[in-house]
């Protein structure tokens, strides 16, 4: 996109109502309107833009981002890391074993001790169904009356870098990867993706990744197709969100325990495995109750259950069946490779191979999504700022 191009994205960017992301959170994507969706792909895209065009886009002379993952990470903590950094803040990793925290310190006193000069703070705990986003509430909360009591000069912004139920910087950030594939938002409607199951030799896989998708694209007037074997199942609330959100858009959302089915004539596929629904509230109880061997017990009951659907694999076959056999590959990454990272995963080397660039490449939207997000919390006015951004056109680089 050259100046021209980002002068009519930031004017249609002006056209979007985003009062509401002023000063707030981003949690799960069905909570923000169409225009608020719009909104956060139109300043990715700016975004990126600039950094290509060597504009800076440092908007903060000083200031923190806390990270803080539960859980492990190489793509979204360096995504949140580069979109930080992109607009000037500096990131602090918050090592809960390094902390207070084991010494029972709460989340309270945590929340507000490490935000005294944050702006934002970006959280994953994705690991036990129904915990994960309830403390990041907990934690929103908590620096919110910190900012009304004086504590804290600011509240710092609360970004959702993947939690029990959704994985919002990612659904988006393929959300955007999409759009660019094919032209446009308006160009998404009546094409299909199918997300799919997919056989993997790990065990306890989140479930917020699927659940992400389908809570996402079914907003976009498409045909959306969840597969998986029988006892697969992801959450049932969101399964109504991507039914609701399909009849509302004007598009279709079905569900298949055929992989095949799934890949007909599809436009998109995104084989992923992920843990079922019900072992997941089973593995929370468990661990509420500090029953370790229940745990060991229940990886090996799932492992043997995965063991039964090698043959949900995507491969060269599979991708024979989807529309003119040129469906576009996604996954969020590490994909389980047969033959290569596993004896047998979810896509053969051949079909990775052939779609890598385009994997890459999905991966990179991430940064600018979530430096979006962050933008139009800090920002009354997005589009006023950014033109004033490329008006001033500073060089990122001397």
């Amino acid at each position: 996109m050259d100046r021209i191009g980002m002068m009519e994205a930031i004017k249609a960017l002006s056209t979007k109502r985003t009062n509401a992301m002023y000063l707030n959170d981003f949690f799960h994507t069905w909570q923000k309107t169409d225009d608020e969706l719009a909104a956060t792909f139109l300043v990715a895209d700016i975004l990126r833009s600039m950094r290509e065009n060597n504009i800076s886009s440092k908007v903060f002379d000083s200031g923190l981002a806390i990270s803080l993952f539960r859980d492990n990470s190489t793509r979204t903590r360096f995504s949140f890391a580069s979109a930080c950094n992109l607009l000037g803040l500096e990131v602090q990793d918050l090592d809960e074993g390094k902390s207070q925290v084991a010494h029972g310190e709460t989340v309270r006193e945590t929340a507000n001790m490490v935000s005294f000069m944050a702006d934002v703070i970006g959280i994953r705990d994705d690991m036990y169904i129904g915990k994960g986003y309830t403390y990041m509430k907990e934690y929103s909360q908590s620096v919110y009356q910190g900012h009304l009591d004086g504590v804290l000069e600011q509240r710092p912004t609360l970004v959702n870098l993947q939690c029990d139920i959704d994985h919002p910087t990612q659904s988006m950030s393929d959300a955007l990867h999409v759009i660019n594939h094919f032209g446009g938002i308006e160009n998404l409607r009546g094409k299909k993706i199918a997300m799919t199951w997919a056989y993997s030799p790990s065990y306890g896989k989140p479930l917020s990744v699927p659940q992400g998708i389908i809570g996402l694209f079914s907003r976009f007037g498409m045909e959306v197709s969840l597969a998986h074997p029988k006892g697969y199942e992801v959450m049932p609330e969101v399964e109504e969100v991507a039914r609701l959100n399909a009849e509302r858009s004007g598009g279709v959302f079905t569900k298949t325990n055929n992989m095949e089915e799934a890949f007909e004539n599809a436009d998109i596929v995104y084989p992923k495995s992920w843990a079922p629904f019900a072992a997941m509230e089973k593995r929370t109880d468990l661990y509420g109750k500090n029953d370790f061997e229940g745990i060991k017990t229940l990886e090996k009951e799932l492992l043997a259950q995965n063991a039964n659907h090698k043959d949900w694999e995507c491969t060269e076959k599979l991708m024979s069946k989807t529309k003119e056999g040129k469906a576009l590959y996604m996954h969020c990454l590490p994909a389980d490779i047969t033959g290569v990272s596993c004896k047998a995963g979810e896509v053969s080397a051949g079909v990775f191979d052939t779609y890598r660039t385009p994997l890459y490449k999905e991966a990179s939207y991430k940064p600018y999504i979530i430096a979006a997000m962050i933008f139009l919390s800090k920002f009354k006015n997005p589009a006023d700022k950014l033109k004033l951004l490329l008006e001033r056109s500073t060089n990122r680089i001397f």
